[in-house]
């Protein structure tokens, strides 16, 4: 099961790609879970410093933009 987590504070941008995110999990029949994590201080232990951002199975795929749902399979792959 691929551990997902989308990192922000709940802005638009990052309702947007945990939305894309699932698509692209839900496309390509992957078993996840999906996480939102809001708390700076979490984000920050990621060594995230922009939002949002998306974090596959503990690596950070993705840093302070929205990728399309295709460009989110490549990444799950």
């Amino acid at each position: 099961m691929k551990k997902l987590q989308v990192l922000g504070p709940g802005c638009p941008k990052c309702k947007k790609l945990a939305e894309n995110t699932e698509a692209a999990a839900k496309a390509l029949s992957i078993d996840y879970t999906i996480e939102k994590v809001t708390d700076i201080r979490q984000i920050m232990a990621f060594g995230v410093m922009a939002t949002p951002a998306l974090v596959v199975d503990g690596q950070v795929k993705v840093v302070g933009k929205v990728p399309d749902v295709e460009a989110v399979k490549t990444l799950l792959k």
